[in-house]
């Protein structure tokens, strides 16, 4: 009994420590500096990442259901130039060869996602099990195993089962929560054995905020006001009782860990000596990434989120918060159930005070009263929202580590598209930003945040959701025009495959002659893809059928 009272203190006291250090961060301090050479430590694992949905296509093949992006795609006007991720990059074929790109890079794990429709067609365990899913994702856990890669498993990486979504109305519905349990639940017990690090859910804030707010991506609604925190709040419930479940019934036999996936751009204040942009640009990353990470680690939502939406709500004569409430056995229920958390991060935003008067109507994005601005001078390479600013890597980071007290963090995306639409294997800008980033990484390790490994996103260009193929993430190219769509590696696959080799950055002079010989060999391969893409076009056109011109007898 003393004991427990002891650990119950100590608990007391840990908490305590951790909210007192979300007080810590400072604002002020920039942490823009020179490039810094060393090393990670020994254990450091590298990887690359990918999607279901983006990357298998076999999209009606072997039993698979639909999911909500299969609909959602095949609606005309709803994708650019109405692709859809029907083939995609054929992966749900090509295992062995994508393997084979991971092996020679010497990937130390890979992150993927199970598709919950390829397993439970209906989403429900209880209609049908679909047991050519299960092999597709026991071949792929094993071929990794076998080549001494660890995988790392994502459970929603955005594919609700379609019938989920018209039957209950999806993560507006609570009784979601139950049946995404269920689906953790069968992949713990047929892969659990084998795989030791399970991410719930990646980037819950699109899922909430781009299908049930602005509606630009699957299901498609504009609920504003209410259907990003409704979906939000049914995730992070969601989240929190797949984690119970692993630790009651599995921890102990599979000795894994369950974390989730938070993607957050930095917010920097415009002005660092005005107050009202130090307070705006951490309303944009509570907002952000604390809306699902603060129940998770603190037990309830941030007060900053609970007072701007409550006094809106107000002022718009509701009755009650459009931010839902925990009760006080939810707030113990969800507080806590992060093993590790993800982070995905891409790029950075300067944030300064804007008011929006509540009667400019219900929206997430009035209700955080900031306005977000770019500088002209970041380097833009690819999608139009992704500037390279490497310094906000490094904040972020030491944000998670003072707010969240120091939890164990994997970079579970990082990376850059590019725009242009030609064959391009010699991606110096991605180059850059890997370098950029990663070093960014490496300074805040030295600071003592708790990173244990990065991802770079991704392994191949894919289907980029609402964008369809436009953009192109990977460090392989794919040819899309092809049937069987073989893969490139571009320059940058030789640079990671460096930076992986020497575990961050010995010296000067080693690193300076990677990017050269990463181009050098990137230049031969352009040149083949070219000769290949001309033969290709050569043959489509000898195959063309003969139209002679009629000429009128005379």
């Amino acid at each position: 009994m003393l004991q427990h009272s002891v650990l119950r203190i100590c608990h007391i006291l840990l908490l305590a420590m951790c909210i007192f250090a979300s007080e810590d961060f400072d604002w002020t301090k920039n942490k823009i500096g020179s490039f810094q050479y060393g090393t990670f430590a020994s254990g450091f694992s590298w990887g690359a990442g990918s999607s279901a949905y983006q990357t298998e296509g076999a999209w009606d093949k072997d039993g698979k259901g639909k999911s909500i992006w299969d609909v959602f795609s095949h609606k005309r006007g709803k994708i650019n130039l109405n692709d859809t991720g029907d083939s995609s990059c054929e992966g749900y074929y090509k295992i062995k060869d994508d393997i084979a790109l991971m092996k020679d890079m010497k990937l130390n794990h890979y992150l993927f996602s199970i598709s919950w429709p390829r397993i439970l067609p209906s989403g429900m365990k209880t209609d049908y099990i679909n047991e050519k899913g299960i092999e597709h994702y026991d071949n792929l856990i094993n071929m990794l195993l076998e080549n001494k890669m660890t995988p790392i498993v994502t459970l929603y990486h955005w594919d609700l089962p379609q019938v989920l979504e018209e039957k209950y109305g999806g993560w507006q519905n609570a009784s979601m929560i139950n049946f995404f349990n269920d689906f953790a639940n069968l992949c713990f017990e047929r892969f659990g054995n084998r795989v030791k690090y399970w991410i719930t859910f990646n980037n819950p804030w699109s899922v909430a905020v781009e299908g049930y707010e602005t509606g630009e991506h699957a299901p498609g609604l504009k609920m504003r006001g209410t259907g990003a925190y409704n979906a939000a709040h049914n995730i992070i419930k969601a989240h929190a009782k797949v984690w119970h479940t692993y630790d009651a019934q599995w921890r102990n036999k599979q000795k894994g860990m369950v974390g989730i996936s938070l993607s957050a751009d930095w917010g920097e204040p415009v002005d660092i000596n005005n107050q009202r942009d130090i307070e705006a640009a951490e309303r944009y990353v509570q907002f952000y990434l604390g809306w699902f990470a603060t129940p998770l680690f603190h037990g309830d939502y941030p007060q900053i989120m609970k007072d701007y939406i409550g006094r809106k709500s107000a002022q718009q004569g509701l009755s009650s918060s459009r931010l839902p409430t925990f009760s006080p056995h939810e707030k113990s229920y969800v507080r806590g159930t992060c093993d590790f958390l993800g982070i995905s991060h891409f790029t950075t935003r300067y944030i300064t005070q804007k008011n929006f008067p509540s009667n400019r109507g219900n929206s997430y994005f009035t209700d955080r009263d900031l306005a977000e601005l770019v500088d002209p001078q970041w380097p833009d390479p690819g999608s139009e929202w992704l500037y390279s600013v490497p310094w906000g890597f490094r904040r972020l980071l030491s944000f998670v580590k003072t707010q969240y007290g120091d939890p164990i963090i994997y970079v579970t995306g990082n990376g850059v598209s590019e725009k242009m639409m030609c064959t391009e294997l010699c991606d110096d800008w991605r180059m850059q930003y890997l370098r950029d980033y990663i070093n960014e990484m490496l300074k805040a390790v030295k600071d003592g945040v708790n990173v244990k490994g990065y991802t770079a996103w991704s392994l191949l260009d894919k289907f980029e959701w609402d964008e369809g193929y436009s953009e192109r993430f990977g460090l392989y190219y794919v040819d899309f025009d092809s049937k069987n769509k073989p893969r490139y590696p571009k320059a940058s696959v030789q640079y990671y495959k460096r930076i992986i080799s020497s575990n961050g950055f010995p010296n000067q002079r080693e690193i300076e002659s990677w990017k050269r010989k990463a181009l050098e060999t990137c230049t031969s391969s352009n040149q083949l893809l070219a000769v290949l893409r001309k033969s290709k076009e050569n043959k489509e056109h000898a195959d063309m059928p003969k139209v002679w011109p009629v000429h009128d007898e005379v």
